[in-house]
């Protein structure tokens, strides 16, 4: 069995039905991909959560340890979706963490790529994109498209 992400709608869909991200690897460099991205998504209405080892805050928003931490601190509620800034070596553990704290959406993002550990998750009952931009396909797949017709 191979993988295979969901349909341009199926992830319309996925980033129309979520608010909160806990994007782990957010780094408080500004000219990071993972702070780019996830400053864009919060620019759009979007709840961002810090997840990195130490650092305190990133974006305005409490970082936390790991995934684990998040909930033990009672973070900022439910998280809707991971968003993966790590080296594909460290997907299964995420995927783990996923699991056992009840996660329904996984997105690994460009160049992250461990189809075992993304499959893995998905039998688990996980949503799981990989390999894929999340800004990148809000902003192209899923963005309200304005009409010069005003």
């Amino acid at each position: 069995m191979s993988f295979h992400n969901p349909t341009p709608t199926e992830i319309c869909k996925i980033l129309h039905g979520i608010h909160t991200i806990a994007v782990v690897g957010l780094s408080p460099n500004e000219v990071r991909p993972s702070y780019r991205v996830a400053q864009a998504l919060q620019s759009h209405g979007y709840k961002i959560i810090p997840v990195r080892p130490l650092v305190q805050e990133v974006l305005g928003e409490k970082a936390y340890a790991n995934l684990e931490s998040l909930y033990l601190e009672g973070g900022a509620g439910k998280v809707d979706v991971v968003d993966v800034f790590r080296a594909a070596e460290h997907v299964p553990a995420i995927v783990d963490s996923c699991i056992k704290l009840g996660i329904k959406n996984l997105w690994l993002q460009d160049g992250v790529i461990h189809e075992e550990a993304a499959l893995r998750a998905q039998a688990a009952g996980i949503t799981v994109v990989m390999d894929r931009c999340m800004w990148r396909d809000f902003s192209t797949l899923c963005a309200p498209k304005i009409s010069n017709n005003v």
